[in-house]
């Protein structure tokens, strides 16, 4: 059995886990269950894609991460608006981090750091919903990993890896997830979510004759369901089940396994998020196309130096641990690391020691995707209150994204009334990155 460990504290998704997409057992081919017509339709008639040579690890900090006890501490403001946790020098002349990151300071130079990221609310949901979708909440918005997933192809042609992956919930409550899913771009384009049931469906358990046996018989049952189907949605199906198979017979179990790498690099990552984010530059070398890894407890209303002091040092190894990975394997041309939230903090410290919402300035950083790395871009005011200069919305980050997957930017898909919808509303890549 594939065993795979994503923190103490994760909590299972709520997104498209396909664990009914199919379900190989012991006695057989057991259950194949679609995830709805929608999902079916959505892949008739789609061209096969390229192998895919780039992908996206989104590391989602869940509550709204402070822009200035991260990456912008401003240290010689007013003390109730400077960094609790101090701040430490970088690679990078006269830049200066938060106290806690001493590992990404050393990094900086394979880093890009943005200073001037605006997001038009203060407000959990929306934010996600901004950041996710580039659009205020409204349920008719495909995710960005829904957006790669349909414009890649749900799997990589030749490992069988789902293109998008998430790791941990996006939002609270009622609307957890609810702006990380594909909407009506049908099911199929949702995340792959590697817990629970649905690591334990991509084991193989069957013998390969019995299975290709087994496989021989579907399609024979499939062939008398499509004569009483005259509609066309059986294609779609087909090539559905097909990717199924792909993904338990090519090399996408393995990479979801982070034993299999030297026990001294899983020390460096170290346990919870460093065990996601090492699962997830697995996964990209594997074809994945696009991961959200989200880690919790970032809504520091409140005594934030002490939160800062559990959340900020596993961040800092985790992150600085994949920065060195990926460049050390020659893979920073290949993968492109986001670190993000909602939005970011009240400047001023409240009455009860922490910070509340703001979504006037966020924290924003990047590292890899062949950008241009070793920089700050944009420039917030002497308080970190707002943008100074080189105003980041969530539209050109989406844009960047794009750039890197290479989707153009004018990709547009028709909703199911056939009005075509373009992905990205405004916005373009991020100046000096590109």
């Amino acid at each position: 059995m594939l065993k795979i460990h994503f923190g103490r504290k994760q909590r299972n998704c709520e997104g498209i886990s396909r664990r009914n997409v199919l379900q190989v057992s012991g006695a057989g081919l057991g259950a194949l269950a679609l995830p709805g017509l929608q999902g079916s339709r959505a892949l008739a008639g789609q061209t096969p894609q390229p192998a895919r040579k780039t992908s996206v690890v989104w590391l989602w900090l869940n509550g709204g991460p402070t822009q200035i006890e991260t990456f912008d501490p401003q240290m010689n403001a007013p003390v109730e608006f400077r960094s609790v946790s101090g701040e430490v020098k970088t690679k990078l002349p006269g830049v200066t981090v938060g106290g806690h990151f001493g590992g990404l300071a050393q990094v900086a130079d394979r880093m890009a750091f943005v200073r001037s990221f605006e997001v038009p609310t203060s407000s959990h949901r929306l934010g996600a919903f901004w950041l996710n979708t580039g659009h205020a909440q409204a349920d008719d918005r495909p995710s960005l990993g829904s957006i790669a997933s349909r414009a890649l192809g749900p799997n990589h042609p030749e490992t069988g890896m789902p293109t998008y992956v998430q790791m941990g919930r996006v939002g609270f409550g009622e609307y957890a997830n609810a702006m990380t899913g594909p909407s009506w771009l049908g099911k199929a384009c949702g995340p792959f979510t590697p817990e629970g049931s649905a690591r334990e469906n991509m084991t193989l358990n069957v013998e390969l004759p019995r299975l290709d046996n087994r496989r021989a018989l579907l399609n024979q049952l499939d062939q008398f369901r499509r004569e009483a189907d005259a509609n066309g949605v059986m294609d779609g199906i087909d090539g559905f089940n097909q990717q199924a198979l792909n993904l338990i017979l090519g090399s996408a179990p393995q990479a979801f396994d982070v034993k299999q790498e030297d026990p001294a690099l899983v020390a460096e990552y170290g346990e919870g998020l460093g065990e996601s984010m090492l699962a997830a530059r697995r996964l990209c070398e594997a074809g994945c196309g696009f991961v959200c890894v989200s880690y919790q407890g970032w809504d520091m209303h409140g005594a934030i130096e002490k939160n800062m002091d559990r959340r900020g040092p596993e961040v800092d190894r985790a992150v600085s641990a994949f920065v060195r990975d990926i460049y050390q394997r020659g893979l920073d041309e290949n993968i492109l690391l986001v670190v993000s939230g909602e939005f970011g903090r009240t400047p001023r410290i409240n009455k009860k020691a922490g910070r509340d919402h703001w979504g006037g300035l966020s924290t924003l950083a990047l590292s890899g995707g062949g950008l241009q790395m070793g920089q700050v871009v944009g420039e917030s005011t002497p308080r970190a209150e707002a943008v100074k200069s080189g105003r980041v919305t969530p539209q050109d980050l989406m844009a960047t994204v794009f750039h890197v997957l290479g989707i153009p930017q004018a990709i547009h898909f028709d909703e199911p009334g056939g009005r075509p919808v373009p992905m990205l509303s405004g916005g373009r890549p991020i100046d000096g990155l590109v």
